[in-house]
């Protein structure tokens, strides 16, 4: 399946407040702002059978649930440079920011995942070690803003020849420097 659905492109300013943002905050930095150097990107509309927009996170794909990581769908218009499709799922509470899952170097011809896809991730894909060391889906917990972000990306994830392995800042910051299109679920609070 094709990525497909007309959108309007916006300012690319905005893919870095999730990834690089995140990146900043567990690095210890105070700024929590980001920028990517490309001048526009596309939007990518994302949906779920399970999560609806602006509601409370379902209980199944909480910390009180056993579902693990929710069903996402997303489409976009065409994208001919897209080479790979990440997904970010972050938190936002007044006081503290937290990653929860990230998945990337999804084939770019995929539209969908199922549900617990981060025990199954498709092959090829990475996930990112989360701040707990670990990585895989962490089931939010309690009030805040859970975003789901899906970007497709210009090309893949990649650590370089004799490099450590990729920690959850790198990663972040490659997908940030590598998005071509950009869209999010987000739900509020959790069940």
């Amino acid at each position: 399946m094709g990525l497909c659905n007309t959108a309007t492109p916006v300012r690319r300013i905005a893919v870095g407040v999730t990834a690089v943002t995140v990146a900043f905050a567990l690095s210890g930095c105070g700024s929590l702002i980001g920028r990517s150097q490309a001048e526009d990107i596309a939007e990518v509309h994302v949906s779920s059978p399970e999560l609806r927009e602006g509601e409370p996170l379902p209980r199944d794909y909480s910390c009180k649930g056993a579902q693990g990581s929710p069903p996402l769908r997303w489409s976009s218009q065409p994208l001919p440079k897209a080479k790979s499709i990440a997904i970010v799922v972050d938190s936002h509470t007044p006081s503290t920011s937290t990653v929860h899952w990230v998945l990337y170097n999804i084939p770019a011809t995929t539209t969908e995942l199922g549900p617990n896809a981060a025990e199954e991730p498709p092959e090829g894909t990475g996930q990112a070690p989360l701040p707990s060391g670990k990585p895989g889906y962490d089931p939010p917990c309690g009030p805040g803003t859970y975003r789901f972000t899906v970007y497709t990306l210009n090309d893949k994830v990649e650590r370089k020849q004799g490099a450590p392995p990729l920690d959850l800042p790198e990663i972040l910051k490659q997908i940030a420097d590598r998005t071509i299109a950009r869209g999010r679920l987000t739900a509020v609070n959790a069940r």
